[in-house]
């Protein structure tokens, strides 16, 4: 054979192979991303404001993120140091973007946008696409989570980290690369250090990699990441400890119906044939993480009260991916879609009432601007304040003017200077003494709570038991605003030019 009949096969053997492209995103992909996050803005956006009003627990954070980092840091050594972190970070936003009220919900909606895109992902990789639309257009629908997108804390981001370190888990069982399980260890630290209960999601996706059967070295290389964790928690963990009368108004579990309403439902949907993609199928993730965080604070709650349905808000990862893959399951088994869509809209009818109801200032346990607005209208400037007991002073604090001019009875240090949330008080005899100083006193507490038994709180209301008598109270959302008119003085609504002592006229601006 002639060198020149070789050479075209010379020539095909050398010739360079082109290179693969990466797939792009399919579409499938892009609308599971782009409709749950829209429809979670939508809903995350509608009656943000509740009127332009907050509640107790968004009043502390509104108070805090106020203050300087140094003083934050030093207040979480006395108070609230699981939610210290999430203060520091409401602090830079705020310094960012003004601390209003659209600032302090806005991070939460967000968080949660981004949540229901992770649970949008998480069943399409496990069912497919119609089931990881379905999930993710379900989450934001749920009553608890459209609560917990329009409030200023903590819970919104750990379910959002919860949610994208429970993808990332997903996707490290069969890829085994080290920096996957990296991105799945940092991103449920941080989960854990905005707030602690996070790290029953921890055990959640333990129990599902055991029962999926995962390779050995799966199980090894998780057990280290979970160590990680965990040890990254433990120092705040255990300082935290001595804070634990942070959780002693907790007399039994809260708002546990809906948690058990939706584990019941969520186990019934895993009974059904749901999509298997992967080694990990869809319902041995979801179940876990709907039921084992709230079952666990149920058994601690033996010991000591803790479950608070918030405190594992991430479990509705779990029914919105069962109620998402149930749903493509049903409309696949229907011959017709008539049956679907009927079921679809009775659900969407039977959403509006609760999705109305958690717009309104009602929905929350209590209203601190209609308590401060309460305060403001029933005291006469130079009049005394006083709170039953001293921790509610927080029910004020985020509208100072509210307060301006009324005389606070029992404060020594205001909470700013003694790094605390609610300030320092006088002594009892001190107390009592500036009480006998003043002719009106407007009294807050909470509606349905007992003052703690310490000498200052009966000081307050001996006190007012022997020299006061009760002239008026007004109940708002929450609390209670009492007017107190000492025993001598037979007029209490005395014309503005009276010159009683301790009391002055005028009229509220």
């Amino acid at each position: 054979m002639s060198v020149a009949e070789r050479g075209p096969a010379v020539a095909r053997t050398v010739s360079l192979p082109v290179p693969a492209r990466r797939p792009s995103p399919s579409p499938a992909k892009a609308v599971v991303v782009i409709a749950p996050l829209s429809l979670t803005i939508a809903l995350g956006l509608w009656g943000i404001r509740r009127k332009n009003t907050m509640w107790g627990d968004e009043s502390v954070t509104y108070q805090l993120a106020h203050r300087d980092l140094s003083q934050i840091w030093l207040t979480a050594q006395h108070v609230d140091l699981v939610h210290a972190l999430y203060y520091a970070v409401m602090h830079e936003i705020f310094g960012l973007f003004g601390g209003g009220l659209l600032t302090l919900r806005l991070p939460s909606v967000l968080a949660m946008s981004v949540a229901a895109s992770g649970v949008g992902l998480l069943a399409l990789r496990l069912a497919g696409p119609r089931a990881g639309l379905l999930a993710g257009l379900v989450f934001p629908l749920l009553p608890q989570v459209q609560k917990y997108a329009q409030e200023g804390r903590s819970y919104a981001m750990v379910c959002a980290l919860v949610t994208w370190a429970t993808y990332a888990l997903v996707v490290s069982v069969p890829h085994r690369t080290w920096w996957r399980w990296a991105v799945y260890g940092s991103t449920m630290l941080l989960a854990c250090l905005l707030h602690e209960f996070a790290v029953l999601a921890l055990v959640a996706h333990g129990v599902t990699l055991v029962v999926s059967r995962v390779p050995r070295p799966v199980l090894s290389a998780w057990s280290v990441t979970a160590a990680g964790v965990v040890a990254g928690l433990l120092p705040l963990a255990i300082c935290s400890a001595g804070q634990s009368g942070q959780v002693s108004w907790i007399g039994g579990p809260v708002r546990l119906r809906y948690f058990l309403v939706v584990a019941v439902v969520g186990v019934a949907c895993a009974r059904a044939s749901l999509g298997v993609r992967g080694p990990v199928r869809l319902s041995v993730l979801a179940v876990p993480i709907l039921v084992l965080p709230g079952l666990l604070l149920l058994i601690a709650s033996l010991v000591k009260p803790l479950f608070v349905d918030r405190y594992v808000l991430y479990s509705n990862i779990g029914i919105a991916l069962l109620l998402g893959a149930w749903m493509d399951d049903f409309h696949r088994r229907q011959q017709s879609s008539r049956n679907a869509w009927i079921a679809a809209v009775a659900v969407l009818a039977a959403l509006v009432p609760p999705s109305l109801s958690l717009r309104t200032p009602q929905s929350r346990s209590n209203d601190v601007t209609a308590i401060g607005a309460t305060v403001r209208k029933e005291g006469r400037p130079g009049d005394g304040l006083l709170y039953l007991s001293g921790q509610h002073r927080i029910l004020t604090a985020a509208n100072p003017e509210d307060t301006r001019f009324l005389t606070d009875l029992a404060l020594a240090q205001d909470p700013v200077s003694s790094n605390t949330l609610a300030g320092v008080e006088l002594p009892a005899q001190d107390i009592a003494a500036r009480m006998l100083e003043f002719d009106r006193i407007v009294a807050v507490r909470t509606a349905g709570a007992h003052s703690p038994t310490n000498p200052q709180e009966e000081a307050k209301t001996n006190t007012l038991r022997r020299h006061f008598h009760e002239y008026g109270t007004t109940h708002v959302n929450g609390a209670r605003v009492t007017v107190y008119v000492r025993d001598h003085d037979p007029s209490p609504r005395a014309d503005p030019g009276s010159s009683s002592p301790g009391e002055s006229g005028g009229v509220m601006r």
